[in-house]
């Protein structure tokens, strides 16, 4: 019995000593994710800053294990407000409100290049995506940036149109998420 509490004692002192994880979580203030979408007559952009999500870092070995990213799909601005209504009408945002990123692994270089593949769900569908980036350990906190491209038809997505044109199918994202 002895032997069995010093043991539990000894893997419970290596495991706290080992665990140098901290949950880290957005800063809505500095965070922020825009989109730019194309129409032949046009190029708009969206912005959010409504941008909830959390990482996992390891103290000692200044990695990164994990990613998860939540956006509300009514966040997003575009300073119209009629193609912010449309927007959330096509993409279905009462019905699917949320658009979700969850990594799988995360891999950061010495270069500071971070590589994170994942799942990307949107409009109900999920895909697979790998997110690149870099990032920044400051004494603030981490900083991980990059940008990305996902096309409307893969999440079952009509194309908008306008005067009968549709826009391109493809949406731009770029992303600077702030994490405290």
């Amino acid at each position: 019995m002895l032997a069995w509490l010093a043991a539990f004692m000894l893997v419970n002192l290596l495991v706290a000593a080992t665990t140098d994880t901290r949950k880290l979580i957005t800063d809505k203030k500095t965070s922020v994710v825009t989109y730019t979408m194309h129409h032949p007559l046009h190029t708009w952009d969206g912005v959010s800053h409504d941008i909830n999500g959390v990482i996992l870092y390891d103290e000692m070995s200044k990695q990164i294990s994990s990613v998860a990213i939540a956006i509300k799909v009514a966040s997003f601005d575009s300073k119209d407000s009629n193609r912010d209504s449309h927007a959330i009408e096509v993409l279905d945002g009462i019905r699917y409100p949320n658009v979700t990123f969850v990594s799988q692994s995360v891999q950061i270089k010495p270069d500071g290049t971070l590589i994170a593949p994942g799942k990307l769900t949107f409009h109900g569908v999920t895909r697979p995506i790998t997110l690149n980036g870099s990032w920044k350990n400051e004494s603030a906190g981490l900083t991980v940036t990059g940008n990305f491209e996902i096309n409307m038809t893969d999440f079952k997505i009509e194309q908008p149109s306008l005067l009968g044109m549709k826009t391109d199918d493809a949406i731009k994202m770029a992303f600077t998420a702030s994490f405290h």
